[in-house]
């Protein structure tokens, strides 16, 4: 921050107001602080937690990351660009080497995993369409064996 006396952000003597001052102190804290913030305010007085939703929400803190990119640092963690592991050594070349081959085997059997799902999906995918397929031309033949045939008198008109 920016104040040199630390008694100043408690008096107001910094230039700032306090509503500043309050988004600062719930933004250090994250976003349970201002989702218990919110709260709070719906107990004490409902408009204070309207007002604090509808700022969490135009005021992009409750919303600031797609769901797209925080699914992909859930499984990211400890990756680097390439995918491989960027934790430090524990000085233990042993453990080290336990470690990266324990971590290796895991993410061989992920990928594994990933590809046999997604075989799984592709042969539910495939026998629905034949399903579908075997619907619409069953329903085909029972429509052209209801169908009369459309005979005409050859010679009339």
């Amino acid at each position: 921050m920016y104040q040199a006396d630390p008694s100043a952000a408690i008096s107001g003597r910094d230039g700032r107001n306090w509503f500043r001052r309050s988004e600062d102190w719930l933004d250090a804290r994250g976003r349970k602080a201002w989702i218990i913030a919110m709260v709070l305010g719906f107990i004490v007085f409902w408009p204070v937690g309207l007002a604090l939703l509808a700022y969490m929400i135009w005021g992009k803190k409750m919303f600031n990351q797609s769901c797209a990119n925080r699914r992909h640092e859930t499984h990211s963690w400890g990756r680097g660009r390439d995918h491989r592991m960027t934790f430090g050594s524990s000085g233990n070349t042993a453990f080290d080497a336990y470690k990266a081959d324990t971590l290796r085997r895991l993410e061989e059997e992920q990928t594994a995993f990933e590809s046999f799902l997604q075989r799984l999906r592709d042969a539910k995918d495939k026998s629905e369409f034949d399903n579908f397929m075997d619907d619409r031309a069953r329903s085909n033949r029972e429509q052209d064996a209801n169908t009369p045939p459309d005979v005409t008198k050859t010679g009339e008109y």
